[in-house]
């Protein structure tokens, strides 16, 4: 490393960040993301066998069409710098986690009377929509997914359970603690009281959910009686049960190690490459890779075989994710400048003239957003935007923060990379052949069916 990458790390890191600032950026900063979801929503369409092969490539000749102007810019320094910031607070707890519970789930097999009917199916979407806001939306999905796409393995049309299975277990179920979902938990880690979000979103979850479990039942009923195709029989007695149990223990294990890092405050941290990894953070890593390595030598092969179990969708992710996460970094530093970056606007639709906030804006703002971009800095800029104030926020503006929360969490569902564990779903549901729609054509899927309900939110709370 030259002697000016050295001097440059051991700055502090309030100096390092004052050379990059998203106020001096333009939108044009922001294409290599929008051409690496373009490629996720286009190639596979045009030519799938060839983005099977190379997905990986194209990831990486997008995030290279970021890095190179930006170290050409700003210079090698700064590039390596924010390249590991991004590495370590981003993109590895980030893969670690999915990895983490990829690899533990998949040891979970159920037998059994286990079909999916339009009454299980409804069922099951509702217990996982319950289970997200206490062991994380992440969780929840990884836990349920494989057991859906087993009880319906029978189905000839199983697209659309897949797709609101994202849209509850995946996002709108994460909606009533902090450990349901990323946002959430940064506003528990800013001074929001843990059961706020359960007493203040309780009744808007429980109307999308209400509303989405009653359409998916009759869409399900359709489908099915469209299908023409009865219920297999059911296996041996029709006792259900669960191969790899152990596994739950371990999947609590994640959970808490992820509530862990956010409670336990040693003040102990170490810098790499001048980037500070905060001890609790690196624990929790170590742990959630001891959990997945334990079940991987406990569960036997068949267990997994028997779940279909592959490599492949954490694969996918993980290549994809990475450039995402780095072409990312300019949108997300434009949007943390508030007013004095290129998305001024954006923000500025927030306030009206008197400085009040625009609660519905908030909501909007803050969701659409979120549907493209990581939703916890979203959520945190807009917590910011609006006073920042604990207080004052679950106080005089509480219905100002509901709409924040509520656009950070619901409207990770419009997308898949508005939230961790739509893209890993998708993955997996299509490693079982489940024919899923593509970027775009799920984006049909959630203007039709979330859009107008998004609507009716806003005008019930927040108008």
């Amino acid at each position: 490393m030259p002697p000016a990458a050295v001097l440059f790390l051991l700055l502090p890191d309030s100096a390092r960040a004052a050379v990059f600032d998203g106020a001096d950026l333009s939108l044009a900063w922001s294409l290599p993301f929008v051409g690496i979801l373009l490629s996720i929503a286009i190639w596979p369409l045009v030519a799938p066998v060839f983005w099977h092969h190379h997905f990986g490539k194209i990831s990486l000749a997008w995030a290279l069409a970021f890095l190179i102007p930006f170290t050409a810019t700003y210079g090698i320094e700064l590039a390596i710098y924010e390249l590991v910031l991004t590495a370590l607070h981003e993109y590895l707890p980030f893969i670690i986690l999915l990895f983490s519970l990829f690899t533990v789930t998949g040891g979970i097999h159920l037998t059994g009377a286990v079909r999916g009917t339009p009454g299980f199916n409804t069922g099951l979407l509702a217990l996982g929509t319950l289970l997200a806001s206490w062991m994380g939306t992440t969780g929840a999905a990884m836990a349920l997914v494989r057991p859906m796409l087993k009880a319906n393995a029978w189905r000839p049309r199983r697209t659309h359970v897949v797709v609101f299975f994202i849209f509850l277990v995946a996002n709108i179920g994460g909606s009533l603690s902090p450990l349901g979902d990323p946002p959430l938990f940064l506003g528990f880690l800013k001074g929001v009281p843990f059961f706020w979000p359960t007493v203040h979103m309780l009744w808007p979850m429980l109307f999308l959910a209400g509303i989405l479990l009653t359409l998916f039942y009759l869409l399900d009923r359709y489908m099915l009686h469209r299908d023409g195709v009865a219920p297999p029989p059911i296996e041996g007695d029709g006792r259900l049960r669960i191969e790899g149990a152990y596994n739950f223990l371990l999947l609590a294990g994640v959970v808490g190690a992820v509530l862990m890092s956010g409670l336990w405050r040693p003040g102990v941290s170490f810098s790499v490459l001048g980037v500070e990894v905060e001890l609790q953070n690196l624990v929790r890593d170590l742990l959630l890779l001891l959990f997945a390595g334990i079940s991987w030598v406990l569960t036997p092969v068949e267990t997994r075989e028997a779940n279909e179990f592959s490599w492949f969708p954490i694969q996918e992710v993980a290549k994809l994710f990475a450039g995402i996460f780095v072409t990312i970094i300019p949108t997300i530093a434009i949007l943390k400048a508030g007013t004095e970056g290129a998305l001024a606007p954006v923000v500025n639709l927030v306030t009206d003239a008197d400085g009040e906030p625009v609660d519905a804006m908030y909501f909007w703002a803050t969701g659409i957003l979120s549907s493209f971009l990581d939703n916890a800095p979203t959520y945190l800029v807009f917590f910011n935007t609006a006073g920042g104030d604990p207080e004052l926020l679950t106080g005089p503006l509480a219905t100002t923060l509901l709409a924040i929360s509520a656009g950070a969490v619901f409207m990770g569902a419009n997308t898949y990379i508005g939230n961790a564990p739509n893209f890993m779903v998708r993955a997996i549901a299509e490693e079982s052949g489940v024919k899923m729609p593509s970027f775009f054509g799920y984006m049909v899927w959630s203007s039709v069916v979330l859009l107008p309900l998004f609507v009716l939110v806003t005008l019930i709370w927040f108008v």
